[in-house]
């Protein structure tokens, strides 16, 4: 049995599908609400909240596999309840800024809840992904609502990752044998700055989509009225303000991983184009 957490997330429900279409099985997606889940037929819809770690019990009975997103939750307690179930592996979803920028507070926890997941007594797959392709849907409303999408940074690239190949990788070290005990950094197939994609959303809507360069200053005001100054200040160092080698490294992760090359931006778009229609 494998269990799939955050399965209604962008890298869950694309795990989900990975699995399902795999042979995998059997499996279980992890949702509040199962009654408004929509997972694949033949997925088991199961309720829990990681807030409260005890009401993951029912959903972890029978389970040996384990996918984990980071920091959901009381990380400490998830993987206590997770190993008295009796969960063997778990695949859990870190980030590449635990390497890029271990001084940033968002990578020093992600590498906390590594060091719990690597010293609980059971084996693990770590997964430390760059920027996320869907990290766009944050420009969706003034994208739809005609407005220029405001941007520091707009011309510096990162090599985005799609979700989908988050959770290909995902989906072979649920599966496969030999990735055990491995830690993986997955990026896109090249950098992609943010004029880019911004460029590649308007030509998947097939009409234009202006943007609008702002100072860091700007950007920093905007968010942080909603993410608090030290997580703004950290988000704009990922956009730009601090990058390095190894954040602008383009990785063959995925490629070696899967058998697959990773999908690019352009296709992340053309697939999520109504989310800004």
């Amino acid at each position: 049995m494998i269990l799939v957490t955050g399965a209604t997330g962008n890298i869950g429900s694309a795990l989900l599908k990975e699995l399902r279409a795999s042979g995998a099985g059997p499996l279980r997606g992890l949702t509040r609400d199962a009654a408004r889940a929509g997972f694949p037929a033949g997925v088991e819809a199961v309720e829990g909240d990681f807030a409260r770690a005890a009401t993951l019990k029912p959903a972890l009975h029978g389970v040996r596999s384990l996918f984990l997103p980071s920091r959901m939750g009381p990380d400490a307690d998830i993987l206590d309840v997770a190993r008295q179930a009796g969960v063997e592996h778990v695949v859990l979803v870190s980030s590449i800024t635990v390497q890029t920028h271990p001084h940033l507070g968002p990578a020093e926890e992600n590498l906390a809840v590594e060091r719990l997941l690597q010293g609980s007594g059971m084996a693990w797959t770590i997964l430390r992904p760059t920027q996320f392709a869907s990290n766009a849907l944050w420009w969706a409303d003034a994208i739809r609502g005609r407005e220029p999408v405001r941007l520091p940074y707009a011309d510096v690239g990162l090599p985005a990752v799609h979700p989908a190949d988050i959770a290909a990788v995902a989906g072979a070290a649920l599966t496969e044998p030999g990735h055990r005990g491995r830690t993986y950094a997955l990026t896109g197939p090249e950098r992609v700055t943010a004029r880019q994609q911004v460029e590649a959303i308007a030509a998947a809507l097939g009409r234009e989509a202006p943007v609008a360069e702002i100072s860091r200053e700007e950007a920093h005001r905007g968010m942080a009225a909603f993410l608090g100054d030290e997580a703004a200040s950290a988000v704009l160092d990922l956009m730009g303000g601090d990058v390095n080698d190894e954040l602008l490294k383009v990785r063959d992760t995925v490629e070696r991983v899967t058998g697959r090359p990773p999908r690019g931006f352009r296709q992340w778009a053309a697939e999520n184009a109504d989310a800004f229609r």
